[in-house]
């Protein structure tokens, strides 16, 4: 069996790389590892995506798929004997529709193209990530992605109509919704999204837009304990009156870390406080949004839930302070980092924090520790930095001690990334003994030969 050859005349010559091009790819974005697979099939149509699939799962060959490769739980790594099924050029914005408020789009669509191309239209896209430069509109429908305004907005999950998903042996699934009510019998678009490419490979869908925003106020803020962090956080969503779009936390070794060199940001607020903030509401009329922004922050002081703050005049201000949000890559300065993406209920999150500060000293001695994340929606990106030299020996017992406290407060292990490789040994502390059995009943009933994304979740 000459699996390139067989490939390239279902596909075509130029739509099949070999295995020593593919070893020249890296495994993902900021990954210094190559890619190892038999080959690497770029379809151009969900049918041909469908003729590889159905090649593969005949000749018991598994399949991983692979979009924006922006993903941090190994859900794309492949063996040297699997072929990975890339969307690269099934990449096109096929309508967008003002009316109806609806996109249809390729699975292979970067997401800051969409967000681009909704724009133009008054519209907007409302899904954003640090990664959205990269990331495709499949891949973050496959791991159902949330990022910075899921307060708003809700996950991916919430802005799918409808998609068109292939099937292990090749069988199209095309369910193509484009009404917001739509209830008539099972919504089987959700066995794909969430579902990290297990059951089927996602190749186009129906996304739900927004109108544009006409203002958009940001602001940095501070606060001195735990306590005002949260009750900033009901405040502003009351006093905006429905216009919180993102509420994000950074406790005070990330803020440090982004606003000082070498990191190209620079501190808005002094840098001894406990906790920031970065509040931002989105709205229809600039000059009465700006002045209720600017009169909750006020409020907000008076009652001492906040002790500094700082409201961007501009958008290119805005920017600057999300820009010290979105550079997570500082954490790879001087070491290694071993990086967590969690949930937890808002009550629980000091404690725990301040357990783990506790317990890290002993357990892997020298280490750096930043946390910050979406505070609205209870998601913590928790990164624990050690020399390189200790990487290996140090990943399980820092992975035990930031997973198990998870299970007594119904935490998850996984908040947005999935769980791929890099967690299904923590799987069960988020799900039953019964939710996993049926997980396995529904992937063998979609592909009773694993040949989909294999060993990946559970």
């Amino acid at each position: 069996m000459d699996i390139v050859t067989d490939l390239r005349a279902l596909i075509g010559a130029d739509g099949v790389i070999d295995a020593e091009e593919v070893a020249t790819r890296a495994i993902g974005v900021g990954r210094a590892e190559r890619m190892t697979a038999a080959a690497l099939a770029r379809p151009k149509t969900t049918e041909q995506v469908g003729a590889v699939l159905h090649y593969c799962n005949e000749k018991g060959l598994k399949v991983v798929t692979h979009g924006g490769m922006s993903g941090l739980v190994r859900g794309t790594q492949a063996g040297p004997t699997d072929v990975v099924l890339s969307l690269e050029r099934i990449r096109a914005i096929e309508k967008i529709d003002p009316d109806q408020r609806t996109a249809i789009v390729q699975a292979g669509v970067v997401l800051e193209q969409l967000q681009n191309a909704a724009d133009e239209h008054g519209l907007q896209f409302p899904l954003d990530l640090g990664g959205r430069g990269s990331a495709t509109i499949g891949g973050a429908a496959s791991t159902n992605a949330g990022g910075n305004r899921v307060i708003r907005y809700g996950m991916m999950r919430d802005m799918v109509l409808g998609l068109e998903a292939v099937l292990a042996d090749g069988t199209i699934v095309s369910s193509m919704n484009q009404l917001i009510k739509n209830n008539t019998g099972y919504d089987l678009k959700q066995l794909f999204i969430g579902g990290e490419g297990t059951l089927g490979v996602i190749t186009r869908l129906v996304l739900r837009l927004r109108e544009k925003p006409v203002s958009n106020n940001v602001a940095f803020v501070a606060a001195e304990s735990f306590a005002g962090m949260v009750g900033m956080l009901r405040h502003a969503d009351r006093a905006l009156g429905g216009g919180l779009s993102a509420f994000e936390a950074m406790w005070n070794a990330f803020y440090r870390l982004v606003t000082t060199p070498p990191a190209a940001g620079r501190a808005p607020l002094k840098q001894d406080y406990p906790y920031y903030m970065l509040i931002e509401a989105q709205g229809g009329d600039q000059e009465a949004d700006a002045a209720r922004f600017a009169a909750a922050l006020e409020s907000a002081l008076e009652q001492g839930l906040i002790a500094d703050a700082v409201i961007a005049q501009s958008q290119t201000e805005a920017k600057a302070l999300w820009a010290l949000r979105d550079d997570v890559g500082q954490v790879r300065r001087d070491g290694s980092p071993i990086v967590f993406d969690i949930s937890l209920p808002i009550a629980a999150m000091e404690r725990f924090t301040q357990d783990l500060a506790a317990a890290l000293p002993d357990a892997v001695g020298a280490h750096k520790l930043w946390i910050f994340g979406h505070l609205g929606d209870g998601n913590l990106h928790v990164i624990v930095q050690v020399a390189p030299e200790s990487y290996a020996q140090a990943k399980p017992i820092v992975e035990k001690r930031v997973y198990a406290p998870l299970k007594a407060v119904g935490g998850s292990i996984s908040a947005e990334h999935g769980i791929g490789l890099e967690k299904k040994q923590w799987l069960p502390i988020s799900r039953s003994e019964t939710e996993v059995a049926m997980m396995r009943a529904i992937k063998r009933a979609l592909d009773p030969k694993a040949t989909l994304n294999p060993g990946k979740i559970f």
